[in-house]
């Protein structure tokens, strides 16, 4: 049985299904711990007793060191093979939830959700740089990277389904203390089924200073973002993390340049196919993640949905993603990318415009259908954009630029939640003084003016959400219109499986 298992296992077209199976529940693993632990919130702020406030860091800290970390594991990968990267923070991440299903108090907390996110980084970049060595070009890694890009949305999406019944039956501690046994499956599988992939260029001098001033930018860059609705976004403190961030980006590039072995090569950013690609990824997501940071709170705020009412409102948007990818990806080699990107942008646009006509007399219909349509738009153009990152870089540097790629993800929902929020505070104050100037009581008593004042806010926060939900739509339009643009050169068509005529 061993020997069968071995001569199988020498040949990777026997196994590259089950590789990608892996891959995605590392990555889904990951990506639902981090959406997840938001609902559980409330909960640990009455067991350890702390403030609001003091319980954000717990969410803060774990996105600070993943965006910190998401590069030099992309460059450790390349360099000492991505299996062993991969199978070393998929190790530490589950350590890292057992610990944090065991902590004691708020401090211990966020230290043992830092060594999480510390570890989870690992895998995005090493994952989409496994599943790029182990599908040749063309239409089967479209959709192999079309499936794995869909978990990475998808978990956001299952993060409120799976996690409200875990906590109210099991406490907030279950939801770290399930990643035991699901990630003991995953990590025997990636033993199994992945095979050792190094880059050709070995690295004899690590980017340290480029990774520390790197790390250093982008904790101002989502600090101020996570913290500058707080603050104000032209308080000191917010001030202090602009400045932080050019300096030390500024450094960085310098450092880059100047590097023989940068940990990210600049050199990408020449590249107009992975530079539009990039930046078509960075809109969408944006757009995906403010709304599925928004619809939940319209849901329990104006709607009266309790938690689990809500995550199970997000199903069909989960099962679209994991439809419309493989399906996107099935159009590789059959039409131009750049033409699936912009129709895909379109009809995520028209999804997100839809919530605009939300009110607190609408329907669960009213929402799941929005959210199916916008689902759908995001999953048919992930397989492509994935691919043709994928295929436009050099094999030796994919786990470099699968970094840059997630690391874009991250923080576009970075901003996404950052402006939306900041768009929605300032329309809700806007429509409160508009509606309060052109309306007037009949009766003016103290029993109707508090009324009349709450129905004045009441109709100003709706209307402020329609006018966040008309931004993003048309931010994704303009992604649509601009990913027009992508155009793949004649050398990389045949490496992203693209007809040429």
């Amino acid at each position: 049985m061993i020997k069968k298992f071995r001569k199988l296992k020498e040949n990777p077209n026997n196994f590259r299904w089950l590789v990608m199976l892996t891959v995605i529940i590392g990555t889904f693993l990951g990506r639902l711990d981090q959406t997840i632990v938001n609902l559980a919130l409330p909960k640990i702020i009455t067991d350890f007793n702390i403030t609001v406030s003091s319980a954000g860091w717990i969410a803060t800290a774990y996105i600070l060191a993943n965006a910190v970390f998401v590069p030099i594991w992309g460059k450790l990968g390349d360099t000492i093979g991505r299996k062993k990267v991969y199978i070393i923070g998929f190790a530490i991440f589950i350590f890292g939830s057992v610990l944090a299903g065991l902590s004691w108090n708020l401090g211990s907390l966020i230290g043992f959700r830092i060594i999480q996110a510390i570890a989870s980084s690992a895998d995005y970049p090493t994952a989409m740089a496994i599943l790029a060595v182990t599908f040749p070009a063309g239409k089967e890694r479209a959709q192999a990277l079309g499936f794995w890009s869909a978990s990475f949305a998808a978990a956001s999406v299952f993060g409120p389904l799976v996690g409200g019944p875990l906590i109210d039956n099991f406490g907030w501690r279950s939801i770290f203390l399930v990643n035991l046994p699901v990630g003991v499956v995953g990590l025997f599988m990636a033993v199994a089924f992945i095979r050792e992939s190094v880059s050709e260029k070995k690295t004899v001098l690590f980017d340290w200073w480029g990774a520390i001033t790197l790390g250093a930018a982008l904790s101002a860059l989502v600090l101020v973002l996570d913290k500058g609705l707080d603050w104000g976004w032209l308080s000191l403190n917010s001030l202090t993390a602009y400045i932080a961030i050019a300096i030390f980006t500024a450094i960085f590039i310098q450092i880059e340049k100047n590097h023989p072995e940068p940990i990210v090569d600049l050199k990408f950013f020449k590249m107009g196919v992975f530079v539009n690609a990039l930046a078509n990824n960075f809109i969408v997501f944006m757009g995906m993640i403010g709304a599925v940071f928004l619809i939940p709170i319209f849901a329990q705020i104006f709607l009266g949905y309790d938690a689990t009412q809500t995550g199970v409102l997000f199903i069909p948007m989960a099962f679209m993603i994991m439809i419309a990818a493989p399906l996107g990806g099935s159009l590789t080699g059959k039409i131009e990318p750049r033409y699936i990107i912009a129709a895909s942008t379109f009809v995520a646009a028209i999804g997100l415009y839809l919530f605009s006509f939300l009110d607190a007399r609408s329907s669960a219909f009213e929402i799941i259908i929005p959210l199916a349509i916008m689902a759908f738009g995001i999953g048919f153009g992930m397989a492509q954009r994935t691919n043709i990152i994928a295929s436009v870089v050099p094999t030796h540097e994919i786990g470099i630029a699968s970094s840059i790629l997630a690391l874009a993800r991250n923080i576009a929902g970075a901003f996404g939640i950052a402006i939306f929020a900041t768009i929605l505070n300032n329309a809700t104050n806007f429509n409160v003084l508009t509606l309060a100037r052109g309306s007037f009581v009949n009766i003016k008593n103290a029993a109707t003016m508090p009324q009349f004042m709450g129905l004045i806010i009441l109709k100003a926060q709706i209307s402020a959400y329609s006018t966040v939900f008309i931004s993003s739509a048309a931010l994704l339009l303009i992604g649509a219109v601009a990913a027009l643009s992508i155009k793949v050169h004649k050398e990389n068509k045949l490496e992203a499986g693209i007809m040429i005529e």
